[in-house]
């Protein structure tokens, strides 16, 4: 079947002219000269993909972005603005509101083409991480409940993907809760800032863990930010349906809980290390932490990428400290370093360091 896309674009040149362009490319053209109309239009046709105008008459491209989000059948449909060069500051507001991605004003046809195509592909990268979610949310639940899964069922067919750019902020400490953010791919770091601005690293996350768990259970806002430390991508199970699965079901509360007490314990153990523990302990239990993480063995060597600033932050150092201890590990056989890749070779000096 033919994938069908969806142009929403008040210049009749250029409307005219993607579709012509599109349809030789063996696309279905649905299209609108106004926001209105094409919200209208996607609800109506639920299209593969969606190219939208920000500046229109009736109803500009933030609104029909903002509608299309709240309407389940069409909150996962690919959607790329289209600005002009002028309009690029204001990209960091549409990509923070859900879009996919945007093309600049004027643009050729192979620029038309080559982005969809990469969005399309970028689509079906993430459909293959819908059965590894499920995985996850399913360890939530007792097997034998068969509502509960229901119910988490329904939540992966809500679900909001998003991909996240590389030092691309997911969350603010102070913001309003959304919801619990699973990670399917990639990294994201946990950060508090002290009154002077200084960072602390309190957490590094990777796939199949979970962000704003103890937000959720204990406030209304995030008590920390969120920064993707690679390409990431996240899906938001919202705060709404959390909260009823949380109220219906005890045993999802608990697995909750059980995955904040583990986090929290970490912590403690941080803040431990950061009062008490001499540079070269706590430098090889950070390290020691990160590999686990990657759920390596500690048989085999392990890889770690992080950059000396996020290591810094995480132990409470100076980065010139982070660069010394990390030579003296190298020098004494217990790592091999290039760049921002920290490759441990030999863990049991590690442990004998930790101990």
């Amino acid at each position: 079947m033919k994938k069908k896309i969806l142009i929403i674009e008040d210049n009749e040149d250029i409307r005219d002219s993607s579709v012509e362009i599109l349809e030789l490319a063996g696309y279905e053209v649905l299209q609108a000269d106004n926001g209105k109309i094409g919200v209208e239009l996607a609800q109506q046709h639920i299209p593969d993909m969606i190219l939208c105008d920000i500046m229109m008459p009736e109803l500009d491209g933030y609104g029909v972005l903002y509608l299309l989000s709240k309407n389940r059948e069409t909150s996962n449909i690919p959607f790329i603005f289209l600005t002009a060069k002028a309009e690029r500051a204001d990209m960091r507001k549409g990509m923070d509101m859900g879009a996919d991605d945007y093309l600049t004003k004027p643009f050729d046809d192979m620029e038309l083409l080559n982005t969809i195509e990469s969005r399309f592909q970028k689509k079906e990268k993430i459909e293959a991480f819908y059965s590894k979610s499920f995985e996850s949310l399913q360890l939530l639940t007792n097997q034998n409940q068969g509502q509960g899964l229901d119910e988490l069922k329904k939540i992966i067919a809500d679900r909001k993907v998003k991909q996240v750019r590389k030092k691309q902020i997911i969350y603010y400490e102070s913001d309003a809760i959304t919801g619990i953010y699973l990670i399917l791919s990639g990294r994201v770091k946990a950060v508090k800032l002290s009154e002077d601005g200084r960072e602390l690293v309190t957490g590094m996350y990777g796939p199949d863990e979970y962000l704003g768990i103890q937000a959720m259970l204990s406030g209304d806002h995030y008590n920390e930010t969120t920064e993707a430390v690679d390409d990431t991508t996240i899906c938001l199970l919202p705060k709404d349906t959390v909260k009823q699965l949380l109220d219906t079901y005890t045993d999802i509360g608990q697995k909750f809980i059980k995955v904040l007490s583990s986090n929290l314990i970490e912590k403690e153990e941080q803040l431990l290390q950061l009062a008490y523990h001499s540079v070269r302990k706590r430098m090889a239990e950070i390290l020691i932490r990160l590999a686990k993480q990657q759920n390596t063995s500690e048989n085999s060597e392990a890889q770690i990428r992080i950059s000396r600033e996020d290591l810094a932050s995480m132990a409470g150092m100076a980065t010139e400290t982070v660069s010394r201890t990390l030579s003296d590990f190298k020098d004494e056989g217990i790592i091999e370093k290039k760049g921002s890749v920290i490759d441990i070779i030999d863990f049991s000096k590690l442990h004998k360091m930790k101990n």
